[in-house]
């Protein structure tokens, strides 16, 4: 299997999947997206006789442009364009959740102040602010209080760029000190873990403690559910626990996994590997 890996950083994450996939013997082709340019009626010579390529591109502009030149070549992908399109927007993502009938939290957008701290005293305190793109829990906000929100909303309005004036504004939900991250590939869970802290954000990227957890049958039926509504893929889809149930509150497209590898007796780049072994021998059956 010839494999291209799009990148603009070498991480642990990217090195776990590169000696996978070269103790296998599969020829891997390291691509930086930084000094490739893409025609839009021809592709680079780098791409020239792949059997499928991976994104770990770590900017979502960079993700969202470079899937779809692909897919216009007719290059496999993955994850596709319109994965990436959805789970890099948390408006999309919330929005396919619902239209897949999978529990997530309830959530408004507005497009003023004005009219985004209507909906934050609406939700009442505390609520939660998010950006629209964004990753490792950066610039999200916990609002406590009237005066807070008024601060925080000023701030996004003025911030300059036009995605700090989509005001996506979130129910705050209650949870037992930990959130769940669970890596699955079209729906099939590779692994799962807990991630708990003091603090309301529980990410890993945050200091969050890691611990395997177990996928139960009600979390598997919510995982394929969620990586229906987005198109499948190599997804993290990240639940919470509420009482007796779950609520998905966001699927991640360029999944990291060092974490989980670490806190889970699964070998984690292996499973991956595996899968795009069958994703590579799908697409060229269907090219016969």
């Amino acid at each position: 299997m010839k494999v291209g890996l799009l990148y603009s950083r070498i991480r642990r994450d990217e090195k776990l999947l590169l000696s996978e996939l070269r103790e296998r013997g599969h020829e891997v082709t390291k691509v930086d997206v930084r000094t490739e340019q893409f025609n839009i009626s021809q592709a680079p010579d780098v791409f020239e006789g792949l059997d499928i390529v991976v994104d770990r591109c770590l900017a979502t502009s960079r993700s969202l442009y470079i899937t779809q030149f692909l897919e216009s070549y007719d290059i496999p992908v993955v994850n596709a364009a319109e994965t990436a399109d959805v789970c890099a927007d948390k408006v999309k993502n919330s929005l396919a959740l619902e239209a897949a009938g999978v529990p997530t939290p309830n959530t408004e957008v507005a497009f003023t102040t004005d009219s985004a701290l209507e909906t934050v005293e609406r939700f009442g305190y505390p609520c939660v602010i998010k950006p629209v793109v964004g990753s490792w829990g950066r610039l999200m906000a916990k609002v406590d209080s009237r005066s807070a929100a008024e601060a925080i909303l000023e701030h996004k309005a003025t911030l300059g760029h036009y995605q700090h004036k989509v005001f996506y504004v979130q129910e705050f939900v209650e949870k037992p000190g930990r959130d769940i991250r669970v890596v699955a590939v079209d729906g099939e869970p590779i692994a799962a873990m807990t991630r708990s802290s003091d603090h309301w954000l529980t990410n890993a990227a945050k200091g969050g403690e890691v611990a395997a957890f177990e996928v139960d049958d009600r979390a598997l039926e919510l995982v394929e559910a969620a990586s229906a509504a987005v198109g499948g893929g190599l997804l993290g889809i990240d639940l919470m626990e509420t009482g007796d149930d779950y609520t998905v509150h966001e699927i991640n497209h360029t999944v990291e996994f060092k974490a989980l590898n670490d806190a889970v007796d699964v070998d984690v780049p292996s499973a991956v590997v595996d899968w795009l072994e069958r994703k590579a021998n799908t697409e060229t059956e269907a090219a016969i």
